[in-house]
């Protein structure tokens, strides 16, 4: 029932641009996972794209954070793991969840929680705090293209200073996180890998 309203409110022009986009991604992450064990698929699989940016929280800025993340629906859904450096032993401290605008403000989330809770990844990579790592220029730039059609928000689960987690969950925020008007959360809906002109 829900597949059915999202499909509705997502045009088919939109969702086909965005899965060519994320095709791209997918294979990648399918082609390192060909190169490695042959072991079966599993969930944990394919956070392969890296993304640094910092993060606001408890009104600090902190990081940059290596987010790790996969795309895993097209319009698009994307999970990022994040964690405060990229050494093999960091612990996994914030998930970040990179929703379409397409979603997110065609009424799944009020413009108090919005303003509240999540940030406008257009806005946030317009201040060139966000870094794609281990791509060639113009697929990263594919991947911020794509990115900022979304909105994120930041679930922060430990707290560097504290040696085991406490509980309590909060959320961060961009660096430079602007509240929106009910028009502009509306306008942002509109921003779609679709209505993007194409780089090639």
């Amino acid at each position: 029932m829900q597949f059915e309203k999202l499909r509705k409110a997502i045009p088919l022009a939109t969702l086909a641009a965005c899965t060519l986009i994320v095709g791209a991604w997918v294979k990648q992450d399918s082609q390192a996972r060909q190169a490695g064990s042959s072991q079966p698929a599993t969930p944990a699989d394919g956070y392969t794209v890296h993304v640094t940016a910092p993060h606001v929280v408890a009104g600090k800025v902190m990081g940059p954070y290596h987010h790790y993340c996969k795309v895993l629906s097209p319009e698009p859904i994307i999970e990022c793991l994040c964690y405060r450096s990229s050494d093999q032993g960091a612990r996994l401290e914030q998930v970040e969840y990179i929703i379409a605008k397409a979603i997110t403000r065609t009424g799944a989330v009020s413009l108090a929680d919005w303003n509240r809770n999540w940030h406008d990844h257009k806005q946030e990579i317009a201040t060139g705090r966000v870094q794609v790592h281990d791509l060639p220029p113009d697929k990263a730039k594919e991947v911020a293209d794509l990115v900022a059609t979304t909105d994120g928000i930041i679930f922060h689960l430990w707290s560097p200073d504290d040696k085991v987690p406490s509980g309590r969950v909060m959320i961060a925020q961009s660096v430079g996180h602007l509240n929106l008007t009910q028009a502009e959360l509306k306008k942002g809906a509109q921003e779609t890998a679709a209505a993007r002109p194409s780089s090639r």
